[in-house]
């Protein structure tokens, strides 16, 4: 389901993926516009492994975000207030986020999700990204 104001978790901002799209559920949430079937501080996938890449909490996020600062602003206070990841730890973020779900234990996840839709024949959907896009474009 395309969701107004959600940006796909392959937008990178200032060389992450997910950031922009984890920022802006945040926002929607706030203002009472993030679907329930959205994860929100989750501590799993794919806001969980960016969380514990920059060492910050959802709470204090939240409370950032709510402060109105711009997506760049708000990954530098958390660069400032939890952790900076180098060059080499953006890329293997980068990396092993935009493959989740093939070849390891999210590979469940994703499966069940396309049975659950019925949508289990389509070999071509084995990432927890391919997913995504698949449901943003419907």
């Amino acid at each position: 389901m395309k969701v107004e104001g959600l940006r796909s978790p392959q937008v990178k901002v200032v060389g992450l993926y997910h950031f922009g799209c984890m920022i802006d559920k945040i926002r929607l949430y706030c203002i009472g516009n993030l679907p329930d079937e959205y994860f929100r501080g989750s501590a799993v996938g794919l806001d969980g492994y960016l969380y514990s890449l920059l060492e910050i909490r959802y709470d204090e996020l939240q409370e950032r975000v709510k402060s109105g600062s711009n997506d760049k602003e708000t990954l530098e206070w958390c660069c400032d207030n939890g952790h900076k990841p180098n060059k080499i730890q953006v890329r293997v973020q980068n990396g092993f986020v935009s493959k989740m779900g093939w070849k390891d234990p999210f590979s469940t996840f994703v499966n069940h999700v396309k049975s659950q839709a019925g949508i289990e024949d389509i070999n071509e959907i084995v990432t927890l990204f391919e997913l995504i896009a698949l449901d943003e474009d419907s």
